[in-house]
């Protein structure tokens, strides 16, 4: 049964290896504990219960530690990291003509008005978010890039 057990051990360090945050790691660690279990014993309901509570003590007891330190930071790493930037306007922007260009971290981006308003050449936005390969903009409330 020790095999069984450290399969689903890999399995579930495997699973980890493919998620974004700390899922699965936990139960790898009750899969680990069950496989020292079946070493001691051939219930498979006491292996079930070592992997069950050793599972359910690894989640509740690190799980908040984990979060503590990592404390779901993220950092942009991409085109998000200009979201909040201010940028200036190379060239008017008319979401009905489907025009416009701002310059926001030494880049040129196409960019569409939040509002739907036209904002004219030399004006200062700020980006809200990204659609695609454009920047979505409103007037900037402070005038410096």
């Amino acid at each position: 049964m020790y095999i069984v057990w450290l399969c689903a051990a890999l399995l579930f360090v495997f699973l980890e290896a493919l998620t974004v945050g700390i899922n699965f790691i936990w139960f790898s660690a009750g899969a680990l504990l069950a496989m020292v279990a079946s070493f001691i014993t051939d219930s498979i309901v006491v292996q079930l219960t070592v992997f069950v509570l050793a599972s359910a003590v690894c989640l509740l007891a690190f799980r908040p530690l984990v979060k503590k330190k990592f404390n779901g930071k993220v950092t942009p790493t991409n085109s998000d990291r200009i979201i909040g930037q201010t940028g200036k306007v190379t060239e008017d922007i008319k979401n009905d003509e489907n025009v416009g260009q701002i310059l926001v971290s030494g880049q040129v981006w196409s960019a569409h008005s939040e509002t739907g308003e036209n904002i004219l050449k030399d004006s200062y936005v700020t980006v809200t978010e990204i659609k695609g390969v454009r920047a979505v903009v409103r007037p900037a409330d402070n005038k410096e890039e």
